[in-house]
């Protein structure tokens, strides 16, 4: 299974794609933050951002992506830019017909680091470790990326299964 991981942001990007299997070995094929100028009208940001993220999905093919959740924060400003890089993510997926998990910041620490509470280190020291990586990824918003994507191969996998299980049972 091959996931693309998008941790939103209007000025930073994380997007990261991995290979793997739940139970198997996970392989990172791409890890990069995407930048965009604070100076730059927001449509050009918007822009800028579909092009960077529809330009990966072409290239390495993923068959579902996998968007961090926007969650509550004080900055309202801050919060409207994440959800409008995550709407981005999320229509770039749906021209190409992939699926998207959205996925809490807690559910993807817990997945990773196995405590919901992490923090950015510690989220960027499990990626390392389960990606067999010869150093820390940075920054953490491409570690964060590739967090999702490993939480997305793992849980939606088995939750995939159970959907399916179900539907058998039932029809």
């Amino acid at each position: 299974m091959r996931v693309m991981g998008v941790d939103p942001g209007l000025t930073r990007c994380g997007i990261g794609v991995v290979e793997g299997e739940p139970g198997r070995a996970l392989r990172v094929l791409h890890v990069s933050v995407v930048r965009t100028g604070a100076d730059l009208p927001l449509e050009q940001r918007l822009a800028l951002l579909d092009e960077a993220i529809a330009g990966l999905i072409a290239t390495h093919e993923p068959e579902s992506l996998a968007v961090e959740r926007v969650f509550s924060q004080h900055n309202v400003r801050t919060v409207m830019g994440t959800a409008q890089a995550g709407a981005v993510a999320i229509l770039a997926a749906g021209r190409r017909g992939l699926p998207v998990a959205l996925r809490t910041p807690s559910e993807v620490k817990a997945a990773v680091t196995g405590h919901g509470r992490a923090d950015k280190a510690q989220v960027t020291a499990m990626v390392t470790r389960l990606l067999n990586l010869p150093s820390p990824v940075k920054p953490p918003d491409a570690a964060d990326a590739l967090a999702l994507a490993i939480t997305e191969i793992w849980r939606g996998q088995a939750e995939r299964q159970r959907e399916a299980a179900l539907a058998r049972m039932s029809g």
